[in-house]
């Protein structure tokens, strides 16, 4: 999927101004074929105006509170499988130096289970996605569908044929008890 990202900023003089206009190209790993991650835009704290429209670092996946993040991803068919020859210990180095992280929330021994501390917002843009919640339920998420995602534990999957494409803006929040 071919993104533009189109960026707007502040001139000197506090003008509105376009501050990029570019391709963003998505971050793919060994352990997730077909898979790929579009990191729009991103900060570790609340923005404040004006500003250059130069994008700030983001040296985590998932935001700490007062956070936020921007993207796309790809959720590959479930016949789009891990190849049986991968080094899954620098696989795992791979994912880490690329979506830094993003291991750490993933539960080893139920592979795509995750929790974190942000609120997820979520659309559907392409495909067929299945979220599973800790209890066995699910929901089937069609292109329109959206979802709020109030840091509960949950999967993501793609039973069907063609990859889904989900865009989301994340939130770090607090977490009662921690």
């Amino acid at each position: 999927m071919t993104v533009r990202r189109v960026v707007t900023g502040h001139d000197d003089a506090g003008k509105a101004v376009f501050a990029s206009d570019g391709l963003v190209e998505p971050t793919t790993v060994a352990l997730i074929p077909g898979g790929a991650f579009h990191l729009l835009w991103g900060a570790d704290q609340p923005p404040t105006f004006p500003d250059d429209g130069v994008p700030t670092p983001q040296p985590t996946y998932f935001p700490p509170v007062g956070g936020y993040r921007f993207g796309l991803f790809t959720v590959p068919p479930a016949t789009a499988s891990v190849p049986v020859e991968l080094d899954i210990e620098s696989a795992l180095a791979e994912v880490e130096e690329k979506l830094p992280g993003l291991v750490g929330h993933m539960e080893a021994d139920n592979p795509g289970m995750h929790t974190t501390d942000t609120i997820d917002f979520e659309v559907v843009l392409s495909g067929q996605v299945i979220l599973e919640l800790d209890n066995g339920a699910e929901k089937v998420l069609r292109p329109g569908d959206t979802v709020v995602q109030n840091g509960t534990r949950h999967r993501w999957t793609n039973r069907g044929s063609e990859p889904a494409v989900v865009a989301l803006f994340i939130t770090g929040a607090h977490r009662a008890g921690r």
